[in-house]
């Protein structure tokens, strides 16, 4: 119910998001979910989708439809009740195509449910809480155009099929996953012999794992069957179970076998469930398995000969294992294997050995693992081997890389690159460590190299101990996020592009380039695409860009007041987020933004104004240029006000910087002349009939930060210097007594109640009802003898969740305790002042409130 309530806000929050309604028809679509319906609404004849989930439909009958001959997608799925289906009730919708009943609740299903749909060609039936009964009583019987079955998720335990799946000859995909299946032999999938599936899943039904299977008995399942595709993954099977399985299922051509989140292997540091061995899938030899899914498992050992009778496997994934050894002669036998991923696992080293017998290997995975040592001739001899990807490991050299056209290399921790021979058309090697711009330089005369990622290196000095060399094969250059500022500013490697006739696509994003090289793109005559995105460049001089670019990203720099003539050969240009100086010299710039046919990306909110202060975060769409032809006349008096107005901003600033940043020590310093020139106000108060000055309400978990922050800088007994007799109960509460007796002595002995009102206090009943008594005797006097000071970051809700104190707040004013250490004195001060004030009698509550403290940030 609970995932049923979850579906239904979802749908009710998109559809508001869209501004419809979720009950309408348009012609030849009827969207009634979620319509409060409690029956089947009748609809025009033209309907092709009829759409009924998150109802109230509890029966549907034979007449529950008027005849739909157009009709081919129903969807009475996720009922909010329970659903009754009564004989032949879909029999009005001749040419129905898909049935979805999912996520509803079947309690009556009649054997003859789905009889008069012969065009049906796909039945939704999962998480209904349907039995066994479903398969074997014969409720698919008639439906010859039947493609797919979906029973997954519900309550299935056994499986044996009704004679009439022999005559489903459409069937091809049946899904069982998630049911409770313990048992699946031969005589139960018997109607299914001689037929072709394209997908049969089986997954997480606890098959044979729970359960001591006879083989003798069950014999084989698939047994003159074919299957595309069979998915017995997450069933928990062991090493044992899954040979026991393909010797039972040996001579049944399964194709695509995925047995994913299993529980083979030891793991790491485990030896209690065994890694597969040779005779683990030995079985599958004569099933004529092309892939092989075993990811995400515990197989720590690639075992010797695992694979040998998979002859024709051309797919092996072993994903998300626990793989740290590769046993000699390993993928002995896969003489036909064409792509092997073992991605995230836990290899360390590669040893020439590990990939012996993988005649035909093209694509080898091996991203996110711990590899740092690979010996020289580990791929040496793969001569079909295309693609390696090495991702995410450890590398600090490449003196393995064989000839191949691909190669992954990003994220390792590559210093530097040895004088190998390259010939990839493709290389990645971004977020290494590379530095010396002589590595690219090196990478730059690999011949046939297309493509070469870069981004997230190092490069910030050059040597420039090769010269630049012709590169008719290169198209796109990846150098985004490096340093390559360090070497230009230095007037190295000017010439890095030199030679790069070809190059199409360049990146140079945030590399921190305040300045371009004058020629540094002189020779890229077919770049079109260039990204000089988050880069520090304020200016662009003419010939700074290549002639014939189409495509720049030039988007937060520090452009000024950029020439619009550096981009009218553009066809798409992105010139947000810049730092733009919205005065006259700006105007030509803006003139050409309105006018362009250049598309500017992005939005034009974007592209905004930064200086004068006045327009700032205006867009350059609402800046005028009107009078800027006096513009001329008005400049020395524009610089004069100018440098006045610096100087007394800056004067300005200074000051407020000053009394900001030193507020604490000015106070101590006016303190100190306000004693010097007054009297202390405390040695001439007068004495009155309380016997305490305040009353310290607090919680005891909060004691030590009261002693400190407030005892020792108030309480007479803790300092002579101290002017305060205070009262808390930690000292001043009578041992024995009654705790409401001690509460109320101490806040009518006390002229005025301090509550620290805390998390802590919150939490405490007794600090709450110390605090129902101080505001009683405030109601009793008609005085403001409580003063609130709300400790620690205490939003405003927290602090209307208690009654007393939200009505308090309510009405009345608080204190705050300061964030800043400087502002103490200061609070100090204040409170000091409102513990001293006298009440005037007969005063209205409006006179006696607190003036809010704010903390000074």
């Amino acid at each position: 119910m609970g995932d049923r309530l979850v579906l239904l806000l979802s749908l009710l929050m998109s559809s508001s998001a869209l501004g419809m309604t979720s009950c309408f028809f348009d012609g030849q679509r009827a969207l009634y979910r979620a319509c409060n319906l409690t029956q089947v609404p009748q609809v025009p004849s033209t309907t092709k989708s009829l759409l009924l989930s998150f109802n109230y439909i509890r029966t549907v009958t034979a007449v529950s439809f008027p005849f739909l001959e157009q009709l081919q997608l129903l969807e009475l799925g996720t009922q909010l009740t329970a659903l009754s289906i009564d004989k032949e009730a879909f029999r009005n919708l001749p040419n129905l195509r898909i049935l979805d009943l999912g996520k509803s609740q079947i309690d009556f299903l009649h054997p003859d449910a789905f009889q008069g749909l012969p065009r049906l060609s796909e039945l939704r039936l999962f998480f209904c809480g349907l039995s066994g009964a479903v398969l074997k009583d014969g409720y698919f019987r008639n439906l010859a155009s039947l493609t797919r079955l979906d029973l997954s998720k519900n309550q299935i335990q056994s499986l044996d099929l009704h004679p009439s799946f022999r005559e489903l000859n459409s069937l091809k995909v049946i899904d069982l996953s998630l049911n409770q299946i313990p048992l699946v032999c031969e005589q139960g999938l018997e109607p299914l012999q001689g037929k072709t599936l394209s997908f049969l899943k089986l997954a997480d039904n606890n098959l044979y794992s729970r359960v001591s299977v006879d083989w003798g008995k069950c014999m084989n399942p698939f047994r003159n069957m074919a299957l595309e595709t069979l998915d017995v993954s997450g069933n928990g099977w062991t090493a044992d179970i899954t040979r026991n399985f393909s010797q039972a299922i040996n001579g049944s051509q399964v194709l695509s076998l995925v047995l994913t989140h299993h529980i083979m292997g030891s793991g790491f540091g485990f030896y209690n469930i065994k890694d597969p061995d040779r005779h683990t899938f030995a079985g599958l030899g004569g099933s004529s398995v092309i892939q092989l899914d075993l990811s995400h498992g515990f197989i720590f050992s690639l075992n010797f000969r695992l694979f040998e009778t998979l002859k024709e496997l051309k797919v092996l994934n072993l994903a998300y294992n626990k793989i740290n050894k590769i046993a000699g002669e390993a993928f002995h036998g896969l003489d036909n294997l064409q792509i092997l991923n073992m991605s995230y696992n836990l290899l360390g080293e590669l040893y020439n050995s590990n990939f012996d017998g993988l005649p035909k290997v093209a694509y080898i995975d091996l991203q996110k693992n711990h590899i740092g040592i690979i010996q020289d001739q580990t791929f040496r001899f793969l001569k079909q081997l295309s693609t390696l990807d090495l991702r995410d490991n450890a590398l600090k050299t490449i003196n393995f890389i064989p000839s191949i056209p691909t190669l992954f290399l990003g994220g390792n921790k590559l210093v530097t690159l040895p004088k190998v021979r390259l010939t990839a058309s493709f290389i990645h090697l971004s977020e290494n460590r590379l530095e010396n711009m002589d590595n690219l330089y090196f990478l730059l005369q690999v011949p046939h190299l297309q493509i070469l990622i870069l981004n997230q290196n190092r490069f910030s000095f050059c040597n420039q101990r090769y010269a630049p060399s012709e590169n008719l094969s290169l198209e796109q250059l990846f150098l985004g996020e490096n340093m390559l500022q360090l070497a230009w500013e230095a007037g190295f490697c000017w010439d890095v592009f030199k030679g790069l006739s070809h190059l199409r696509v360049l990146y140079l994003n945030n590399n921190y380039l305040n300045f371009l090289p004058p020629g540094v793109f002189r020779h890229l005559t077919a770049l079109r695409g260039l990204s000089l995105r988050s880069n520090r460049l304020t200016v662009l001089y003419p010939g700074d860009l290549p002639a014939h670019l189409e495509i720049l990203d030039i988007s937060s720099n520090q452009l000024l007041s950029p020439d619009p003539d550096l981009f009218t050969s553009l066809s798409v240009v992105d010139l947000s987020h810049n730092k733009f100086i919205c005065d006259c010299e700006l105007g030509t710039f803006i003139h050409w933004l309105n006018r362009t046919n250049v598309t500017i990306f992005g939005s034009r909110e974007d592209i905004y104004c930064m200086y004068p202060s006045s327009l700032a975060g205006n867009s350059l769409d609402s800046v005028s240029m009107e009078g800027c032809n006096e513009e001329e006349v008005l400049e020395p008096l524009k610089f004069s006000l100018f440098l006045l107005f610096t100087v007394t901003l800056t004067l300005f600033f200074v000051t407020v910087l000053a009394v900001t940043k030193l507020r604490g020590s000015c106070f101590i310093c006016y303190k100190k002349i306000q004693r010097l020139v007054f009297k202390d106000p405390s040695l001439g108060r007068e004495p009155d009939s309380y016997k305490y000055d305040a009353y310290l309400c607090f919680s005891g978990k909060d004691f030590e930060w009261v002693q400190e922050a407030l005892l020792k800088n108030l309480d007479a007994q803790y300092s002579d210097q101290n002017r305060f007799n205070l009262c808390f109960e930690e000292r001043d509460f009578v041992p024995g007594e009654n705790r409401i007796s001690n509460i109320q002595d101490a806040v009518w002995s006390s002229r005025k109640i301090v509550c620290l009102v805390s998390r802590h206090f919150l939490r405490d009943g007794w600090c709450l009802e110390a605090f129902s008594y101080a505001q009683s005797r405030c109601l009793a006097d008609l005085n403001g003898a409580l003063i609130v000071v709300v400790v620690g970051s205490l939003p405003q809700y927290q602090l209307m969740k208690h009654q007393s104190i939200r009505g308090f707040v309510q009405k009345q004013q608080y204190l705050r305790w300061p964030e800043d250490l400087q502002d103490v004195g200061w609070f100090l001060n204040k409170l000091s002042q409102h513990i001293l004030k006298k009440d005037k009698e007969k005063k209205k509550d409006t006179d006696i409130q607190l003036q809010s403290v704010t903390a000074i940030s």
